[in-house]
């Protein structure tokens, strides 16, 4: 059946070796399982409800979900939230949402849950191997602020999209100056963020202090290296010892760092 993607599919498959299918309808999920051990033979597990689902993750650290969108004991949208934002070493794992009514506002919740993929019933061989493909061989940035974890919404679902990349970054790719800007947006957001959502808060400051750690680590600014560095040893010890962040402490420690942002005046220019 799959002998013209050959190729393809050995390159997939290292990345496609351990498969969670969360479906209440035996059928539905046994298709999926099936057509997955048809592609690239892996260790498969089937849940029938989130609950079973994120306890199969964290014992199996599967490298792909597929979920159901909605269903009476299985919600997609909640289940890839509640992994994005979970510690389980597959929070960052792909997720593709399988569902026979693809409504405009399921599509948008969807992304913003985190979910890199949509698929609707029917489908095909083809468009499944279209979802592996874009999930496995397509990488995209992730995203780790506190309102929303997740990869790139920008490229959701992008094994439908044939249009032209129009923005300058998807060429060029953005400059260390942006990437900086982002970073700090991110952290100046989660700072304000401690009180009402604090772990994702402290994950998300660290992951943009980590990121604006490789972009300056071979600059000439050893101003901000420094400061970057001296916040980013602040987090990860609270990290370390499971504090809870002070806000006004952290937001005091995180000074320096935001005086990085360029000021209104200096955006308008």
């Amino acid at each position: 059946m799959f002998h013209h993607d050959a190729k393809l599919i050995q390159n997939m498959q290292p990345l496609l070796q351990r498969v969670l299918v969360v479906d209440p309808q035996p059928t539905s999920a046994r298709f999926v399982a099936g057509l997955m051990r048809d592609v690239c033979r892996p260790e498969t597990w089937i849940a029938e409800s989130n609950a079973q689902a994120m306890e199969l993750a964290a014992e199996h650290d599967p490298q792909i979900v597929f979920a159901e969108l909605s269903d009476q004991k299985v919600d997609g949208v909640a289940l890839t939230r509640a992994l994005r934002r979970s510690d389980l070493s597959c929070r960052k794992a792909p997720v593709i949402l399988v569902t026979s009514q693809a409504t405009a506002g399921a599509i948008l919740a969807a992304r913003d849950a985190g979910v890199h993929e949509f698929l609707r019933k029917p489908f095909t061989v083809k468009d499944l191997m279209r979802r592996l493909e874009a999930v496995t061989l397509r990488g995209r940035d992730w995203v780790e602020a506190v309102d929303y974890v997740g990869p790139d919404r920008r490229r959701f679902n992008s094994a439908e999209f044939k249009g032209p990349l129009k923005r300058q970054v998807d060429v060029h790719g953005p400059t260390d100056g942006a990437r900086i800007g982002q970073c700090l947006k991110i952290l100046r957001s989660a700072l304000g963020a401690i009180d009402r959502d604090p772990a994702q808060a402290l994950r998300a400051m660290l992951a943009q202090t980590t990121e604006l750690q490789l972009i300056s680590g071979g600059g000439a600014d050893s101003r901000l290296t420094m400061v970057v560095g001296d916040f980013h040893r602040y987090l990860f010890e609270a990290s370390s010892l499971s504090q809870r962040l002070d806000r006004s402490e952290a937001e005091r420690k995180a000074a320096p760092l935001l005086a990085y942002l360029p000021s209104p005046d200096q955006r308008a220019a």
